[in-house]
């Protein structure tokens, strides 16, 4: 799959290919780190937001058991947003 990306409303020359996303409708980052760690979470918000899709999902599959992490948008003006861990 391949997404348009944006900056400031004007689309880039550039595409973006995500881990496997679903139905182009969600997100999926998927990492094999000893623990899920900020910049992980900081890197999907940033797909996120460059893509214009709201939920996102972060897998890590490196820790003793699956851990995960889902985002979601929290409303606001495009300045505004935040994104909740769910």
């Amino acid at each position: 799959m391949r997404l348009p990306l944006t900056f400031k409303g004007r689309l880039l020359p550039v595409v973006y290919r995500p881990d496997p996303a679903c139905s182009g409708a969600v997100v999926v980052e998927l990492k094999a780190l000893a623990g899920l760690t900020g910049t992980a979470a900081a890197r999907l918000i940033n797909y996120l937001k460059a893509s214009g899709l709201a939920p996102g999902l972060l897998l890590n599959f490196g820790a003793g058991r699956l851990e995960f992490r889902r985002f979601i948008r929290s409303g606001g003006t495009k300045n505004s947003e935040s994104w909740i861990p769910r």
